[in-house]
């Protein structure tokens, strides 16, 4: 199975999930990984700019990695997927939870 299958399967899924679980619009926070590069939690803090987003970054144990915690309101559960697939596409190495 390609990996860009499993993607559409799992936004699909997530995108289910959103509705059912939440009335919108709602507030969501999302959760990445990235490797402690300041370049890279830069470029995903820019993705999320001017959208009045609280974002938080914490080291891990070891500081190898950082994770990127991202709190705002969104429309719809399109706009939460259209968001992560950003991400996706231009951070190179994130980590999506």
């Amino acid at each position: 199975m390609s990996t860009e299958k499993n993607q559409d399967e799992f936004y699909e899924k997530l995108r289910s999930q959103l509705y059912a679980t939440a009335s919108w619009p709602s507030e969501y926070l999302y959760k990445f990984i990235v490797v402690s590069d300041n370049r890279k939690i830069a470029e995903i803090e820019n993705i999320f700019d001017n959208m009045g987003a609280v974002i938080k970054t914490k080291p891990s144990k070891n500081g190898k990695y950082t994770s990127v915690s991202i709190n705002l309101q969104m429309r719809t559960p399109e706009h939460v997927i259209e968001k992560y697939m950003e991400v996706t596409l231009n951070v190179e190495g994130v980590i999506s939870l």
